[in-house]
């Protein structure tokens, strides 16, 4: 149950916010995009742990590690479209505070299964 829940957090939400080809160049690489899109997931995640659940933090050293991981320059996070999308997954998790709480410290907590550490508590 809690790799369903990690898959969902991870990849499940990247439907509607999948980059759409550019009308000056070429569609972006999938792969690369898919990286791009869960570093903004990671980031918005930890900014919704930091800002909404009382009881926990994010890792921003390890947050910047996973995003190094995935082939993704931390800096972009702050700037431009990376930015913005972290943002908007900022704004979903913040839905159900109490549920995506819980989760995120399931998932990404000491003992997560997804990115452990990520989230710690206060």
């Amino acid at each position: 149950m809690k790799r369903i829940l990690a898959a969902a957090i991870l990849i499940g939400l990247a439907a509607p916010l999948a980059a759409q080809p550019t009308p000056d160049g070429p569609a972006p690489d999938p792969r690369v995009e898919r990286q791009r899109n869960n570093a903004a997931k990671l980031a918005g995640l930890v900014a919704f742990v930091d800002a909404s659940c009382p009881g926990a933090k994010g890792d921003a050293d390890r947050l910047r590690s996973a995003v190094s991981r995935l082939g993704v320059d931390p800096d972009e996070l702050s700037r431009g479209d990376l930015n913005l999308r972290a943002r908007a997954y900022t704004e979903i998790y913040q839905k159900d505070v109490e549920a995506n709480c819980r989760r995120a410290l399931d998932t990404f907590g000491e003992a997560g299964t997804a990115i452990p550490g990520l989230v710690v508590r206060k």
